[in-house]
Parts: C-alpha cells; sequence; structure tokens
C-alpha cells in the first residue's frame, strides 16, 4: 500500500522540527543537586535540590522537585545558581565560588586582554552541585574596597599589608572585593587571587571600572577578562537571613556624549533584580554590593557620576524590604551616608550606604616605612585597611580594621603639643573616627575632671593629613614615594577647643566615641601647658 504525504504537511513537519531543535539549542537544562562526595559530578545517588533559584542574568527560576531547571540562553550567556542558605559553593584552587557556566559559542572578541575560549554548544545538562553548609543566621564576613594594583610592586605591598595579617584566619564565611580589584593591566587578575586565596575564605568579586577591557565599542563586551577571571559580573547568593546581591554598576562607553564611564545600571540587571527579589522574603536584609556608589560625596557633587534614574529604579524595586544595606568603594575615601525620602529613598527607614575605604589608601602613596610600604593614608584621614560585617538575623554591625596595627585602633587624634597658659591661643584638638557618620557622638574629658563635654562634628580637611601633604611641598629635595593627594572634606571629624586654662605641666585628654550601633570606643591625647 502506497502512502501519499502531501507537501505542505512535510513542510510544516520540517519546519517545527527545525524550530524545536533551535529551541533545544537555546535553552538551558540542568539540575542542582546536593554533591554529597564533593567530586563535582551529579551520582545516582545523590540528592536532587528543589526550589533552589537558577539564572541567566535575567529571568530566574525555581529548580522543581527532580531539582530541574530551563533557561533560555542567548550566544553571550551565563547560567548561574543562586545559592541558598545551608550550602556552600564549590571553589577552585584560588577560593573563587564556581557557581556558573558560561555559554559563548564563539568566545571573546580578540581583546588586548584574553577573554572566554569559544565554548561550542550547550552541553545536554548543565547541572550545579552544592555543598552541605552551616545553616546560621549569625555569621561575619570581610571587605575589601580597592586594591587596585598597577604593577606587580604594588601587588605586593597588598599581599604583605593586608593580606599577610588574614593569611589562614578564622571565624569569617566569606569575603569580597568591592571593584578595581586591579589597576588597568588585567593580567594582574591570577596573581591578584593567588594572593587572596592565601586568606582561605571563598572569595567574591565585584566588578569595577579599572577591570574594564577599555578596547571595545559596547558595554556588554568591556568584562570579557573579568568573566574569564571570575564568572558572572551580577549575581546573588544567601546566607541566612541575608540576601547578597552583586552588582556590575560601570557603564561603559557612556551614552551621553561623554567619555568615559559613568555608574548606573542596564534594564537587563534591573529586570534580573526585580525577578531575583520574587524568591525573597520581604524581612531579609539586602546587601548590595558593587563598585561605584550610589550617593556622592560633597566634594563631588555636580559630576556626571551615577544615573540618578538608575538609582531611583533601584530603589522602586527594593521599596518593599525594611532591611537593606549597600557596599562600594571607588573614592579612595571612607563614608556612611543615609539616603531618605530627599535623595528618593522609599523605605520606612533610612537605607544606609557604606562606602568602604580602601585597601590600597591614597593610591600606595607616602614616603615608604622600613618594610618599604608606604602609609598610604585616604585623603578623608582613613588609613588604609579592610572592613568586616557581623550579621545576627536581619541585623548587622560594621567594622574597620587599619592594616598593620592594633586592633582598638579607630580614630586618628591631632592638636598641639604645647599650648600657653591662659594666652590667647585659638588652638583645636581632631578627632577622626573612621567609621563616624552624623549617628556618632565624640565627647573628651580632662584628666581628672567628671564631666564629659561633646565635640562639634564638621566637614573640613583634616589638618593631620594636610601637614603630611605639606612635608612634600615644603622639601628641598626630593622626597622617596608618591606624594599624597590633597585633603579632602571628612564626613567623620569633630573638634574642640584645646583647655589652656590649667596649671602648668603635661595634661591627658581621654576621648569617648560612641558610635550608630551602640559601641564606645576611648583613646588618649596629651600635651603641656606653659607659662611664658
Amino acid at each position: 500500500m502506497k502512502v501519499y504525504i502531501r507537501f505542505s504537511t512535510l513542510v510544516t513537519a520540517m519546519l517545527l522540527f527545525w524550530v524545536s531543535l533551535a529551541l533545544a539549542q537555546n535553552t538551558a537544562t540542568g539540575i542542582v543537586y546536593h554533591d554529597a562526595n564533593g567530586n563535582g559530578k551529579l551520582d545516582s545517588s545523590e540528592q536532587r535540590l528543589e526550589d533552589v533559584a537558577v539564572s541567566n542574568g535575567e529571568d530566574v527560576v525555581l529548580t522543581d522537585k527532580q531539582g530541574r531547571y530551563k533557561l533560555s540562553t542567548g550566544d553571550d550567556t551565563i547560567i548561574f545558581v543562586i545559592k541558598p542558605d545551608g550550602y556552600k559553593l564549590p571553589v577552585d584552587d584560588k577560593q573563587r565560588p564556581e557557581f556558573y557556566y558560561i555559554h559563548k559559542p564563539e568566545g571573546s572578541p580578540d581583546l588586548k586582554y584574553s577573554g572566554v575560549s569559544p565554548t561550542g554548544p550547550l552541553p545536554n545538562s548543565v547541572n550545579f552541585g552544592l555543598i552541605e553548609g552551616d545553616k546560621t543566621n549569625n555569621f561575619e564576613m570581610l571587605v575589601f574596597g580597592d586594591p587596585q594594583p598597577y604593577s606587580m610592586e604594588e601587588l605586593d605591598y597588598f599581599d604583605r599589608d593586608i593580606v599577610d595579617e588574614l593569611a589562614d584566619v578564622e571565624g569569617y564565611e566569606f569575603g569580597i572585593t568591592l571593584g578595581d580589584i586591579v589597576g588597568n593591566d588585567l593580567d594582574l587578575f591570577e596573581p591578584y587571587s593567588k594572593s587572596v586565596a592565601r586568606i582561605g575564605l571563598p572569595w567574591f568579586n565585584v566588578y569595577g571600572n579599572h577591570d574594564m577591557n577599555f578596547d571595545v565599542e559596547h558595554d556588554s563586551l568591556a568584562d570579557e577578562t573579568f568573566e574569564a577571571t571570575f564568572g558572572p559580573p551580577t549575581y546573588a547568593f544567601n546566607k541566612g537571613d541575608v540576601h547578597f546581591i552583586m552588582l556590575d554598576d560601570v557603564v561603559y562607553p557612556r551614552k551621553d556624549g561623554e567619555s568615559g564611564y559613568i555608574g548606573g545600571l542596564t534594564d537587563k540587571q534591573l529586570t534580573f533584580i526585580e525577578n531575583d527579589l520574587k524568591h525573597v522574603p520581604s524581612d531579609h536584609l539586602i546587601v548590595l554590593a558593587l563598585h561605584i556608589p550610589i550617593t556622592l560625596p560633597r566634594w563631588r557633587e555636580g559630576d556626571k557620576y551615577f544615573r540618578m534614574e538608575d538609582r531611583q529604579k533601584l530603589f522602586d524595586l527594593l521599596s518593599d524590604y525594611p532591611h537593606t544595606l549597600s557596599l562600594s568603594a571607588h573614592t579612595h575615601v571612607q563614608r556612611l551616608q543615609f539616603l531618605d525620602e530627599e535623595q528618593g529613598w522609599k523605605g520606612e527607614n533610612p537605607h544606609l550606604h557604606y562606602n568602604v575605604g580602601t585597601t590600597n589608601g591614597d593610591w600606595w602613596s607616602g614616603e615608604p616605612g622600613e618594610d618599604g610600604i608606604p602609609p598610604t593614608i585616604m585623603r578623608d584621614g582613613t588609613p588604609n585597611g579592610y572592613a568586616s560585617i557581623q550579621f545576627e538575623g536581619n541585623d548587622f554591625k560594621l567594622n574597620y580594621k587599619v592594616a598593620g596595627v592594633d586592633e582598638e585602633k579607630k580614630m586618628n587624634i591631632w592638636g598641639p603639643k604645647v599650648v600657653p597658659q591662659r594666652e590667647w591661643f585659638n588652638a583645636d584638638m581632631y578627632v577622626n573616627y573612621f567609621l563616624g557618620s552624623d549617628s556618632t557622638t565624640v565627647e573628651y574629658r580632662v584628666q581628672g575632671k567628671e564631666k564629659w563635654r561633646q565635640m562639634n562634628k564638621v566637614e573640613l580637611g583634616d589638618p593631620y593629613i594636610t601637614s603630611l601633604r605639606n612635608k612634600w611641598d615644603k622639601s628641598e629635595e626630593l622626597i622617596e614615594g608618591k606624594r599624597p593627594n590633597n585633603a579632602v572634606a571628612s564626613t567623620h571629624l569633630w573638634k574642640t577647643r584645646v583647655p589652656k586654662d590649667l596649671p602648668e605641666g603635661k595634661h591627658t585628654i581621654t576621648i569617648r566615641v560612641t558610635d550608630m550601633f551602640g559601641r564606645q570606643f576611648f583613646d588618649e591625647y596629651s600635651y603641656r601647658v606653659e607659662d611664658r
């Protein structure tokens, strides 16, 4: 018996076949599972994990009862798992978390610094294995701002000044570097990673404006080397009652006719955040980690610095979350700023933005010490160092550790060494509490007296920083090292007149700082009163 098939039916069937094949090639499927034996492979006995979020950088889906997910892909897509609480991510030999799959069939374009090699067609299954971890709401993490080495010499400063004191540290869950991982030389990504690996913690990295491929014409290609080294520049993960969203907020090249880069977010990123937050309880703490601050220091106001319309869209997405914190670096100063309705924040409580001081301080400036490392104090008077954050449920406390000194170092005090007794002499004493804000109280008390007196918060250049810079300007010979940058208005500076109506001799003033978390810190300042 002969079977006749109409030509139109055959064509339709062939079209459906090719369409389904094309869809299959543009759809990533896979399984999220508990990698119980840590071999990086899905074994038949291993548990498949339900309700785990997976994303393509825009859409966010949850795995089904079999741990399966399905996501659309293009020719430049990174598929990644959003780690749930109670699990850890596998890491490579440099402690970089492995939670993503890059799909670039043709690889990155030909650039000065190499990007992603061609990946070819999608695998049949893109699986993500998670390692079982402690489920706790109380934990602590480390935060680095701008290592930004421009050479192996500066990377050595970072390694000895910052990493040495943290090598094999205990008590922290993970660390984050808030961008400007290197200073334009992307070949330093690997030695930087080798250095940070000595800390012994999983380490997440944010993309910064000095981590870019500059030889591109479109923003989507500016992060090719970053992706090849660290993975997606925008992603998320959970720990306890905290949801972390890591954001690439560097737009390059600009689209407003100006040269260079600008802070901002793409529509794709905003869609990702919107879809991601659908799976995050509203009582969780949302922590945003980005490079360029979403708010400007006053001495930079008026700059075309961050696209305010993008910030407003971000704030709108966060409006249902009463517990939020954002972290940035970039400015090489340290600031705590509370954003409210005046800045477009719609939450009941102000949003805290912490612009973290940098590990390289004032770009490794200053006269090197005996160890060959420059003192590199930032323009606002903050010494170089790093931050840590303690989380308790959806609450947190911020800390800042000055590199290379005792943990107790929280402030600098500057004033005259000697004052004339009862004469006209309007000398001031300044206290620079490095983690200060409008919610900080600074008081002083002269030794032997009971009364605490409040100091006045001012936004001025720290005179101690100016005195350090003067050494360079007044010297008749060249000084070794880089001349530091001039002082800028500090947001954590207090002053008062130095008491001089005291008996002759040495006097000691005790400083008491009460910070926004209710903690108190003390330090002392001594000077002499003399009669002419």
